[in-house]
């Protein structure tokens, strides 16, 4: 991969990064948010060389690159400075997508620490397994705690990234963070007596590994710090303003954030016991089938305080790590099944390469590129997660530290219970196998099984027919008022100068693309001609203003099925032509495309007629 043209090719579709208000990466993905978001071309964004997939979930724009995605960060820093400042459309997200995309910017650029910390420990847990290295060793102790570091410190982690996404001064908000961590404060904690502030109680509570109490001040101090610098004396605002804003966060967070944040964490830790305690099947289950869906529209970082807060409580938790570890592989053994059974080369090398890397842990490339894009194996993918997912859910299978589970990271299952990483591989294998089977026998729409062209054989010629998209008047090409239509440059075909706003298929066939302004649908018939359905002339310019699309990338349609609908009078009272052209762009295969007469047409009549 070129990394820098993928950085420049993905700026080039987004705005540039003066548009761009928030930008860090996760394991596979660039996650972004941008001032103006007419801006962007998703679709475009999706054909940079490089790029994997791009969505919008959770009020932010993410999109997929695969393992190399912190280089491609590293060249987009390069080609500017990021526009920062307001959230600009973010705020019109609802309450929802808002907080998403709030818990999806705090914890992604922390995962990496999380991810460090937690592989330590891995290591560290395969060196006593294996007896190359004694808890009594002092070797243990210090790699212990330099393992343990990132979940201590998470408080001072969690409130500069917090500082980060909600715009305010990430050292100042780690200082707030490092209060609550402080030797002095630790030692009152341990003293045991009561403790007052200005005559008000300061609960003793030990923060270390805690998440909520940081978020919630560093929110405090979004409100603070503004009207710190509104008060403050232009003479002295580079000392009253931070001052300010730490003698008013720092004592709230110790006598109500603070404590209000544990509670809600231990009571978030409680929940998640109550659930392995009475039902321990359920969620690994859950968590197996719908995990692909939680990764696809970010919900799974809505999950991260609670695994954040199962780790500082009980040591291990069993709300994610289970059922991904098995959605994970069963990701791997989909796309491996497709890689066999394809007969397209292009597929079977993406597929071979996704499922490999899925069976390691990253699944995005096989969702992606393989899973989603092919549908059936997705199913198969949530049935056997969701099996696979039951089974470790029934023996208890925990996960006692972080990372991204996968085969290569199958130690993050190993512990006090020899039996518990059996009972992990157990699960993936049922999954796995119950997957690969699925998908082997559901099938999938296989992209190497070409149609038929509609070409001369021999002594035989194939007549297609197209039929008319639109009631109206049926035109030449030459009459469309758009050189480039009338010329045939793009294709042969026939217009419709249409009655009403109503536009159909005019073949059955399958919707390769649907235009963001929603004026131009591409489908190939199932005789294989490449079919460019145009709605007017340069009504690209009205950005899907007055257009409706009825259908979406992907979808089989039939004859007469209904593609658009415009509002025909509005359109043509901002001056457009609105004639509907259907073109044959790849006219070159075929021995002509003739049109039929002229004159009143309905839709679904011939059209014209490819040989």
């Amino acid at each position: 991969m070129n990394y820098q043209e993928t950085a420049k090719g993905i700026l080039s579709q987004v705005g540039g990064t003066g548009n761009i208000t928030f930008m860090t990466n996760c394991a596979t993905r660039l996650r972004l948010n941008f001032k103006d978001e007419s801006k962007v071309d998703l679709e475009a964004v999706k054909k940079v060389p490089g790029v994997v997939g791009a969505v919008k979930k959770g009020g932010q724009y993410q999109i997929i690159i695969g393992t190399d995605v912190g280089h491609v960060l590293s060249e987009i820093q390069k080609c500017g400075t990021i526009a920062g400042g307001e959230l600009g459309q973010e705020k019109k997200e609802n309450l929802a997508n808002r907080l998403m995309s709030i818990i999806a910017g705090i914890f992604a650029p922390i995962i990496p620490a999380l991810t460090a910390g937690g592989m330590v420990k891995v290591v560290l847990t395969l060196l006593t397994f294996f007896s190359v290295v004694s808890k009594e060793s002092q070797t243990y102790y210090i790699v212990n705690f330099i393992a343990d570091s990132a979940f201590y410190f998470l408080p001072v982690l969690v409130a500069v990234s917090t500082a980060a996404k909600l715009k305010c001064n990430m050292y100042l908000a780690g200082v707030i963070g490092a209060v609550l961590l402080h030797p002095n404060f630790i030692s009152l904690t341990g003293a045991g007596e009561a403790v007052h502030f200005i005559g008000l109680p300061v609960t003793l509570i030990s923060y270390g590994s805690s998440v909520i109490p940081s978020i919630l001040a560093i929110a405090l101090m979004s409100v603070v710090e503004p009207l710190a610098d509104k008060i403050s004396p232009k003479p002295i605002k580079f000392l009253s303003k931070p001052l300010i804003t730490l003698l008013v966060v720092a004592p709230v967070t110790l006598i109500v954030l603070g404590p209000l944040g544990y509670t809600i964490g231990t009571g978030i830790a409680a929940g998640a016991d109550y659930l392995n305690q009475n039902v321990s099947w359920l969620v690994p289950t859950l968590m197996g089938a719908f995990m692909p869906l939680l990764v696809l529209t970010g919900m799974h970082w809505s999950f991260t305080p609670i695994i954040v807060q199962s780790y500082a409580t009980y040591g291990c938790e069993a709300v994610m790590g289970p059922g991904s570890f098995v959605s994970n592989i069963c990701q791997g053994a989909a796309s491996l099944a497709v890689a066999i059974k394809t007969k397209n080369k292009e597929l079977r090398q993406v597929a071979t390469s996704a499922g490999v890397t899925a069976l390691l842990g990253v699944t995005e490339p096989a969702m992606f590129g393989v899973t989603l894009k092919l549908k059936r194996p997705l199913y198969a993918v949530m049935i056997g997660g969701a099996c696979g997912g039951l089974y470790a859910g029934i023996n208890g299978v925990v996960r006692y530290t972080s990372g991204t589970p996968g085969l290569a990271s199958f130690a993050i299952f190993i512990g006090e219970n020899p039996m518990n990483v059996v009972h992990a591989f157990i699960s993936v294998g049922i999954g796995a196998a119950i997957t690969f089977a699925l998908t082997w026998f559901l099938g999938f729409e296989d992209e190497g099984a070409a149609p038929a062209k509609a070409k001369n054989s021999g002594s035989l010629v194939q007549k297609v027919k197209i039929a008319s998209p639109a009631d109206g008047e049926l035109i030449e090409l030459s009459q469309v008022k758009d050189e480039t239509f009338a010329s045939g440059v793009l294709g042969k075909g026939a217009a419709v100068i249409p009655a009403n706003g109503r536009v159909v298929s005019p073949a059955n066939g399958k919707v390769t693309s649907v235009f963001p302004t929603k004026h131009a649908i591409g489908i190939v018939d199932e005789n294989g001609a490449e079919l460019l359905i145009h709605i007017g002339v340069d009504t690209v310019k009205l950005e899907g203003k007055y257009f409706t699309a009825h259908v979406k990338d992907g979808d089989l349609v039939k004859t007469g099925d209904l593609l658009v609908e415009f509002d025909q009078k509005a359109v043509e009272a901002e001056g457009y032509d609105t004639a509907v052209a259907v073109l044959v762009t790849n006219s070159q295969e075929f021995l002509d495309v003739i049109p039929a007469a002229r004159g009143a047409v309905k839709a679904g009549q011939d059209l014209m007629t490819i040989v």
